[in-house]
Parts: C-alpha cells; sequence; structure tokens
C-alpha cells in the first residue's frame, strides 16, 4: 500500500493542500497554497508508538513532516481530522507500511519539555518558564518586532503596525489601572520590560517587575538603563509570590496567569490582593478557553509538550468568581479575541520574513514549533476555540471606595442609544 492511500483515508481525496510523500506518491492539486512533505516512514513509526496528537507532534518537530507554504491553508486540514488520531484500521495499514522489523519507538525530540517536582511549585513554574522563554533574546526580538511583547496587542484601527498595537495595549492597561505620578506598580511576568517602560514614561510611576527568566531579567535591565529610568523602574527575577514590599497601588498581570494553574489561581487572587493597598487595583489579561472544556492542556498535546508546559487555561467566569471569592470587586471584562488572532499572524509574518536568522539562533526544531504553534493559535481565536479577557478587579477593602466611576474613563464611547437618537 502506497502512503498516499493512508493519506486519503485519513483526509478524503479532495484536499485543499498538495501531498508529497518519501515513497513517491502525492495526492492534491499541484497548485496548492501549501505542500505536505513525509519526509520519512519515521513519521509512521512516531503515529504508531504515540497515538494522538503527540505522535504528529514530535514527528513534525523532528522534520519528519515539513509545511512548505501557506502554513495556514495547511492547518485547516485540522477540521478534518479533529482528534488527530488513527482509527485501529489505519493503524494497521500505518503498521503494514512499516513492516514489523521497523516498529521500534524512536526517542522523542530534545525541545519536548521533561519537568520534574510538584506541578505549579515554585520551582518547577520557573523550569515551565525557562523553557519557554530561555531560548535566547535575539530570537524573540525577531518574532515580537520592536515592541518586544509577548501578549495579546490592542488594534484600534486595523492599519496599525504591529509596534503601534502594542504600544495601545499597555496605554489601554494603564488607563484601566488608573496609573498617576509616584503611584507604585507591580508588573507580575514583566517580560522584557515593556510595560513598566510605558507605565513609568507616560504616566510617571514607580515600577517594579518581576520574572523567572533570567534572559528576561538581562535584557529588561538593559533596556530600563537605555531609557534612563534606573531610579523609576527595577526589574527582579523573582516569584511574585515572594514580593514582599507592598502596598502597591496597582498590580497588572499581562500574559502570566495562564502558568499559574487552575489550583493555585485562588491562592494568587489572595496574595495579589494582600500587596495592593485599599482602593489598589488588578488587571489580569489572560487568554481562557470557553466555557466547557478543560482548563489543563492536552498533557500529550503539542502546546504542552512543546510549548507551555503545565500551562492552563480558565473559563472567564470563574477568574472572575475566583478573584471576588479573594476579596476583589471586579469591575469590568473586555474580550481581545479577534486583536489576539492579529496579533499571532504579525509574529508569524515575523518569523517567515526572518528564517534563516531564527534558525541560526535556536535551531530548526524550536523555528519550526513557534510556526505552528503560533499559526493555530491564530486560527482558535479566529475560531473562538480560544479566549482572552482583561479583568479589571479592585481591592475596595474597608470602605468600598473603588475609585471609579460607572463608565471608566477608558470608556467613553457613545452608548447604543445614543449614537441612534435623532
Amino acid at each position: 500500500m502506497q502512503m498516499a492511500t493512508l493519506i486519503a483515508d485519513l483526509l478524503g481525496d479532495d484536499l485543499p493542500v498538495r501531498f508529497v510523500a518519501w515513497d513517491g506518491t502525492t495526492l492534491g492539486p499541484d497548485d496548492a497554497p501549501a505542500q505536505v512533505v513525509l519526509r520519512s516512514p519515521d513519521l509512521l513509526r512516531r503515529v504508531v508508538a504515540a497515538p494522538g496528537e503527540l505522535g504528529f507532534a514530535r514527528a513534525y518537530v523532528a522534520g519528519d513532516i515539513e509545511v512548505e507554504g501557506d502554513i495556514y491553508a495547511a492547518l485547516s486540514l485540522r477540521e478534518r481530522l479533529p482528534e488527530i488520531r488513527l482509527r485501529p484500521q489505519q493503524l494497521l495499514r500505518a503498521t503494514r507500511l512499516l513492516g514489523l522489523r521497523n516498529l521500534r519507538p524512536l526517542p522523542a525530540p530534545a525541545e519536548e519539555a521533561r519537568l520534574r517536582g510538584r506541578r505549579h511549585s515554585g520551582r518547577r513554574d520557573a523550569e515551565a518558564i525557562s523553557h519557554h522563554y530561555d531560548v535566547g533574546n535575539r530570537f524573540y526580538e525577531l518574532v515580537l518586532g520592536p515592541a518586544l511583547t509577548y501578549s495579546c496587542a490592542v488594534f484600534e484601527q486595523p492599519d496599525r503596525s504591529l509596534e503601534q498595537a502594542q504600544a495601545a495595549k499597555h496605554e489601554l492597561v494603564c488607563r484601566k489601572l488608573g496609573l498617576q505620578p509616584g503611584m507604585r506598580l507591580l508588573d507580575i511576568g514583566c517580560g522584557w520590560g515593556s510595560m513598566v517602560l510605558h507605565a513609568a514614561r507616560h504616566h510617571g510611576v514607580q515600577a517594579v517587575g518581576v520574572t523567572l527568566s533570567r534572559e528576561q531579567q538581562a535584557l529588561a535591565r538593559e533596556r530600563v538603563a537605555a531609557a534612563g529610568l534606573d531610579d523609576m523602574v527595577e526589574i527582579r527575577l523573582q516569584d511574585y509570590r515572594e514580593v514582599a514590599d507592598g502596598p502597591f497601588d496597582a498590580v497588572s498581570s499581562i500574559g502570566m496567569f495562564e502558568h499559574v494553574g487552575k489550583a493555585n489561581a485562588p491562592l494568587y487572587f489572595e496574595r495579589v490582593r494582600q500587596l495592593l493597598g485599599d482602593g489598589g487595583r488588578l488587571l489580569n489579561h489572560a487568554i481562557s478557553r470557553p466555557a466547557g472544556e478543560q482548563a489543563r492542556l492536552d498533557p500529550g498535546g503539542f502546546v504542552a509538550r512543546y510549548v507551555f508546559p503545565d500551562g492552563e487555561l480558565i473559563e472567564v467566569g470563574e477568574v472572575v468568581s475566583m478573584a471576588q471569592a479573594a476579596g476583589f470587586e471586579v469591575r469590568h471584562v473586555e474580550s481581545l479575541r479577534e486583536h489576539y488572532a492579529q496579533t499571532l499572524r504579525a509574529w508569524v509574518t515575523n518569523l517567515e520574513a526572518s528564517w534563516d536568522e531564527a534558525i541560526a539562533e535556536v535551531g530548526e526544531a524550536r523555528a519550526r514549533i513557534w510556526r505552528l504553534y503560533m499559526a493555530g493559535s491564530a486560527l482558535n481565536f479566529e475560531a473562538n476555540r480560544t479566549q482572552i479577557h482583561q479583568v479589571l478587579a479592585v481591592n475596595t477593602g474597608s470602605s468600598g471606595h473603588s475609585g471609579l466611576d460607572a463608565r471608566p474613563s477608558w470608556d467613553r464611547r457613545p452608548l447604543v442609544a445614543e449614537r441612534s437618537a435623532p
């Protein structure tokens, strides 16, 4: 049996992309926007040994599968194989293609995460963060562009550049937090320092950024020094659970909450509230899952093994309830789902435009991981399979005073009734 026969059985023969297999067989139109190259029978060895998404993920990372051309067109095949799993009869066919002598499992690619210790302990969280972020600052500069911001941007107008959209996101966070000169801001998971730099430069705050990534800390400190803001911004290699110099007037947490874990989320909100003074505000900006889905990423899936080990996405209603159970008053929730899809597509464009340099920085396997992860994530946000929300919460303390108007200052757009008035 030829490989093309197995492909047709899996995906149908009316394919939107072209397949080229190692045995010389092809399937799909010659002028397809993308070509999927199956380079080696090791693909089948991996899929037979690890049925489901993990086997395909390992084959892709190892280079047994290559995607040439439009990555989004290739990813549309996911709709035809939603479970990413071979049925028993298809596994039998794959085994016959290999031959019984060639069923010995292959080692997992070196890029696969192998974390140790108790889940979401301080030590294991630091290891997970290092796996994802300590791959070289230059690689992230290539992907993220000058903004060096690894979270959803806000495209106030569709034609805004990525750098402008990231600045708009930082400004939106600052306005929601009501930052004023002299206030103290804590940025949890500060990355390369872009949020604290913006807040200090444009709002005059005293800012502390904490990260678990040594490479992020090093570059963030360089950026603070270059901006002449050493007297206003401090970058620490520190777990937020170890911060002990509150109170702060405001806390921003942008793209960090996904690493906390559902079991630890109530303690996260309690700890953050303890760090805030009365009337202090928290802006929690995090990817979330639609209702009815599991919080924890599939432990055998591509993202959990190669991108965000131990990552968990919590439905926004649960996030709000946890925050309020910890003593916060939640005042505003905003979805930025479409903005993240546009952000991710911009990152994919940046990576593809700097492909050779990216490979030189981190190796072909890791560059391939990021391309697939970001493109797939963009499609998930567009299809509402993944969501993202900003949740603004206030530690009202004993007075009950929030410092917020009924209509927040950052949202003065006319109401529907006002627009339709004659």
